[in-house]
């Protein structure tokens, strides 16, 4: 059985990946520790493998966690890297957010507000349906500032340049957050969101299983 460690979103855990079907597989999701004050991404990374308890997992990130997940793989072999939604390279990142990043506008941003569920944010994240916006104001809710703002720092200011030489990045073709336009070589879901996790599960499972 393969063993895989999987990363959520920005600020979410396990419970934005209830509808995936992990049939056949060892699944263990790493949860999120506080960062450090001003720590690196690196360094966090360094921190967070001490979950990884398997030689040569395989690991599989959502948005933010494929960022982490593509720090991880730089300093423990990995089988594979499955990045959802997410980021391969710096040149991916939608050149206004690496703008906000090189002003530091990003530090004035009301975080309290992305923590809030309101139209603009269900719009942005693709969460239509009833009970998913259920769970993503919870999801929300249980979001900690400082975490927010320290990865919403190492997003903007992130410099990856090295693609894994087994990397798969499934992408949903209606994302608002990272346009495909700028995603690379990817494995399309049509009319997937930002979290097509939840109301695209069937798609991702399938082509999670056909990569796996």
């Amino acid at each position: 059985m393969k063993k895989v460690y999987i990363l959520s979103g920005l600020g979410a855990d396990e419970r934005v990946f209830r509808y995936l079907d992990f049939k056949d597989l060892d699944v263990t999701f790493v949860q999120w520790i506080n960062p450090l004050p001003n720590e690196s991404i690196n360094h966090y990374a360094q921190r967070i493998n001490e979950q990884i308890k398997h030689k040569n997992p395989i690991l599989i990130g959502l948005s933010f966690g494929g960022i982490m997940a593509t720090e991880l793989a730089k300093i423990i072999r990995v089988e594979q890297l499955i990045l959802i939604s997410s980021l391969k390279t710096r040149a991916e990142i939608p050149v206004v957010y690496r703008l906000a990043g090189w002003l530091r506008l990003h530090r004035l941003i009301p975080y309290s507000f992305l923590k809030k569920d309101h139209s603009l944010n269900r719009w942005l994240f693709g969460v239509i349906r009833k009970n998913d916006k259920d769970l993503f104001k919870r999801v929300l809710a249980d979001t900690d500032i400082d975490f927010l703002k320290w990865a919403i720092n190492c997003i903007v200011k992130w410099n990856n340049t090295q693609l894994h030489h087994n990397l798969f990045h499934i992408h949903g073709t209606n994302d608002k957050l990272l346009p495909i336009r700028k995603s690379g070589k990817v494995i399309p879901i049509k009319d997937g969101g930002h979290l097509m996790v939840l109301d695209k599960a069937k798609q991702v499972s399938e082509v999670l299983h056909q990569i796996i």
